[in-house]
């Protein structure tokens, strides 16, 4: 090996990465500590980032059609592009906020009307204990109970637990605070990115193209343009199998004469944004609130739901959101499963993506040794050659 001043160099990197390596092994914890306190400090800024990223895939679609012809509007596209996405998504909250409110009001208060005849038939029950009470009796006099010291011991855990809520009480009042603080920050950031993406995304390549060789930036940027045409790609199939799957219940809701149809659709529409096991969080409380009104039509909406899953999850789901982000349907359940096992909800949202784009790149790296090896089509094509 020839010794001159780069294979000294590379030398030295190697050595210093590996003791680094391993004296962060050593200590996780202050690793672990530090990737907290940095993650505190950069949350405002990757939430704009995330909440930018959302708003871009339709305000990208609105700007497209404002004045596309129109030289002296261009400078106002982008803002009143910005004005309407967030009108939009402002207006299909308050929608749903408004289809959702009026339908918990009303299961409230049936619950509320019919608790004083729960409280009737709990007095009956009470009244038909009474022949058994002689027995009860006897036997709680049997176990020779220190009432005295059981109510000291009631009354000390009665106050730790107070003096624990008045604390979290405390906590929970300062986590509200700064988690809205994080939010408006992240908000207002996200406005400046989506106002000067252009330009925040020329300056992104230039750091690119200073710090790395040409080929490897050329090769970075389009791994990250590969990486935002899925995320939005998947972005864009969620939202549509949500609507889907959110006018399949009001549908069959309507024709079953189920009650809630409406309200049900929209929860479900709702939670099916979560990947696959989102709409059964909305089956639970549409079960209940149907079952406020008629237990039986609960059982009804349950069989329903789980038939309407099945032709969802098997059927709509892998073909829309996979065909979406470019993922088999196989991987798109795979991609789920493993995202929530290790980040629970977060990580099925991002691992469907995150997977489509490793796919991608997996394929074109295998496609590439085909073709450097040179093997023919007919090695690997279906069906296979035949084994003699």
């Amino acid at each position: 090996m020839e010794w001159n001043k780069q294979t000294v160099k590379n030398l030295l990197l190697v050595v210093c990465g590996g003791a680094a390596f391993y004296v962060a092994i050593q200590h996780l914890n202050v690793v672990f500590r530090a990737l907290g306190w940095l993650l505190g400090i950069l949350s405002p800024f990757l939430l704009g980032a995330a909440i930018a990223f959302i708003l871009n895939v339709p305000m990208r679609a609105i700007e497209r059609h404002l004045y596309p012809q129109a030289k002296r509007g261009a400078a106002l596209r982008r803002p009143l592009a910005l004005v309407l996405t967030l009108v939009a998504v402002i207006g299909v909250l308050a929608l749903a906020g408004g289809v959702i409110g009026p339908g918990v009001k009303d299961a409230v208060m049936s619950i509320a009307a019919q608790v004083p005849a729960a409280f009737d038939r709990l007095y009956d029950w009470l009244l038909g204990l009474e022949k058994y009470l002689p027995q009860i009796k006897g036997v709680v006099n049997e176990l020779n109970i220190d009432w005295k010291s059981l109510s000291q011991k009631a009354i000390q855990l009665a106050q730790s637990w107070g003096g624990s809520l008045i604390s979290s009480g405390g906590g929970l009042i300062g986590g509200v605070v700064s988690g809205v603080s994080t939010f408006v920050i992240g908000l207002i950031f996200s406005f400046y990115i989506l106002l000067q993406k252009e330009k925040l995304s020329r300056q992104g390549r230039q750091v690119l193209y200073g710090l790395l060789s040409v080929k490897r930036a050329d090769r970075a940027l389009e791994v990250l343009r590969l990486a935002n045409r899925t995320f939005s790609s998947f972005l864009s199939g969620q939202c549509t199998e949500a609507v889907i799957l959110g006018t399949m219940f009001v549908v069959a809701m309507s024709v079953f004469r189920l009650p809630y149809a409406v309200l049900v659709g929209v929860l479900i529409a709702l939670t099916a944004l979560i990947p696959i096991v989102g709409a059964f969080i909305g089956c639970g409380v549409g079960a209940l609130l149907i079952a406020v009104t008629d237990p039986w039509k609960a059982v009804v909406f349950v069989i329903l739901f789980l038939v309407l899953q099945q032709i969802e999850g098997n059927l709509i789901y892998p073909h829309v959101v996979g065909s979406s982000v470019g993922l088999p349907s196989i991987w798109v359940l795979a991609a789920v499963t493993l995202g929530g096992k290790l980040m629970g909800v977060a990580g099925m949202l991002f691992f469907i993506p995150l997977c489509s784009v490793l796919y991608a790149l997996f394929r074109d790296f295998v496609k590439g040794r085909l073709a450097e090896k040179q093997v023919p089509a007919s090695k690997w094509r279906d069906p296979p050659p035949s084994m003699k």
